[in-house]
Parts: C-alpha cells; structure tokens; sequence
C-alpha cells in the first residue's frame, strides 16, 4: 500500500423524497387556504348585498309609514278643528237655552196663576153646576121612559097581549122590559134545522112577493108545519107542559132565507135572578 492514498470523494446521489412530499403539501394547502378565502369572500359580498337590499326595504316601509302617520295627524287636525267649531257652536246654544228656559219659566208661573185662578173661579160655580147637571139627567131619563112608552104603544100586539118587534131595536127594547127571553135567529132554505133556545127551526120556503113564508118547529121531538104564515105574524105553541106560550116571529124573508125571533117566557131561575137584581139596585 502506497503511503500517499488519492483522497475518496463521496457525491450524492439524488435529492430526498420527503422535499417532494413537502412541497406537494405545501402546495396543496396554499390551494386550499385561497379556495377557503375566495368562498369566504363571495360569502360576505353576498351576505352584504342582502343586508343591502333589507336595509332598503326597511327604509321604504319607515317611509310609507311616515307617510301614513303623517296624513292621520292632518285628518286628526281636520277633526278636532271641526270638534272645536261644533263645540263653539253647542256652548252657543247652551247660553241661549238657558235664557229661553229663564223666559219660558216665567211664562210657566204665569200659566200655573192663571190656572189657579180659573179653578178657583170653578170651584166656586161648581155646586151650581151640578145641580144644573143632575136635572139634565132627570129630564133625558123622563125623556127616554117617554120614547120608550111611545115605542110601545106604536108596536102592535098578539092575540095573547104581548107586543110584535119588527126589527132588532124593538127586540131590545122588549128585551129590556125584562119579562121574556128573546132569541134573535137566521134560517136559511137549504141549512137545515137550526136550535134556536130551546126548539129547533127549518125554513122550508118563501114567497117574497107576498111576504110569506113556510116553516117548520122541532119540539119535544115533535115536528109540526106552518104554512103560508105571514112576516110579523107571531106563530104560538107550548113546550114540556108549560103553561106560557112560546112565540115565533119573522121579521123579513128573502128568496132563501128568514130572519126572526123567538119568545119564550123566563125561567124560575131566570125570574128570581132578575127580581134579585132589581132589589140590590
């Protein structure tokens, strides 16, 4: 072996795989990180746009608002200057009112005295005035008793004595008297027997031309016929073994129908209830 050895010179054989690595990884977050910013980026001009466009809308509903606001204050003013007229105007006629209810107070007392006095001016006369009005009533009852005695003599009387009615003002005056019961009726050809007190009637024709008619009388399930009998001419037969007569009256006969009335003599109750009434009176 020589003392004198040529040096070694070591040389690299390449360069590591870990920088290769690195450099990809590096690259690759670089990437990543500006990925990151740009969406981050697009995400605020976004979010900023919208802010935009809610702050606009807003400011246009604050407005519409403001204006609203604005036209109820000018119809509120509207309104209260009217109110204030209106109440200028009542407290006007209040003040009047009170003056016209002075005055018409005043002519109120001057009514009431004269009121006062006029009453007093009739209770004064007021004796005389009615012993003036009791003497009225006297005479008018003379007078009616008169008329009534009058009626009577001009109505015609039955066989029997008992005075004919020819239309119901007579019927009631006979009612009146108090003597008989009357019941006032209406037959018609064609209606069949109608009760009338305590009988049944049946018209069975008429001749208006002679003022007659024929009819027929339920009694005590009995029936008997009257024929040709005149109007006004009173029709008597009994009933249940009474001794009073019952009397059967037509007033006027048409071509189908009859109107009359029946007379029947009052019951026991019937009498004694009058009597009482009278002796109460």
């Amino acid at each position: 072996m020589s003392e004198f050895q040529q040096p070694i010179a070591h040389t690299a054989s390449g360069t590591p795989r870990w920088v290769g690595l690195a450099v990809v990884v590096l690259t690759a977050t670089s990437l990543l990180g500006l990925g990151v910013s740009w969406s981050a980026l697009n995400h605020a001009s976004s979010a900023e746009q919208a802010n935009q466009a809610a702050l606009k809308q807003a400011n246009d509903t604050l407005s519409q608002r403001l204006a609203k606001t604005e036209d109820v204050n000018q119809q509120l003013e509207s309104d209260l200057r009217v109110v204030t007229d209106k109440l200028s105007v009542t407290h006007e006629d209040l003040v009047k009112a009170r003056k016209q209810s002075k005055s018409a107070v005043g002519e109120v007392d001057k009514r009431v005295t004269g009121l006062e006095t006029s009453v007093k001016s009739e209770l004064a006369t007021k004796a005389n005035a009615e012993d003036v009005n009791r003497l009225n009533g006297d005479v008018s009852g003379v007078k009616n008793d008169l008329d009534a005695t009058k009626n009577n003599l001009q109505m015609a009387r039955s066989e029997m004595g008992t005075l004919i009615a020819r239309n119901h003002d007579e019927i009631d005056q006979l009612r009146h008297m108090g003597t008989r019961d009357y019941y006032e009726f209406s037959v018609t050809r064609k209606g069949g027997p109608q009760k009338v007190g305590t009988i049944q009637v049946e018209l069975r024709d008429t001749n208006t031309r002679k003022n007659q008619y024929t009819i027929n009388v339920v009694a005590d399930d009995k029936t008997f016929e009257k024929k040709n009998r005149s109007v006004n001419e009173p029709i008597f037969f009994y009933t249940g073994g009474s001794r009073a007569a019952l009397e059967l009256v037509i007033n006027k006969v048409t071509k189908s129908s009859a109107t009359g009335y029946l007379s029947a003599p009052k019951t026991a109750g019937t009498t004694a209830a009058s009597t009482s009434s009278s002796s109460g009176r």
